[in-house]
């Protein structure tokens, strides 16, 4: 599940820089929430 959403985080994050909308500060956030969503999912891995 987290992975899926930080895959779609990802996939919007490139749209934008591909499209090079104005919105580009909620871009780069959506960036830091799937890194963050990624890593949480990384530690919770190892810690099972």
């Amino acid at each position: 599940m987290l992975g899926t959403i930080a895959i779609i985080l990802i996939v919007l994050w490139l749209l934008g820089l591909v499209t090079s909308t104005t919105m580009g500060g909620l871009i780069h956030i959506l960036l830091v929430i799937a890194i963050v969503v990624i890593l949480v999912r990384v530690i919770q891995g190892r810690g099972v």
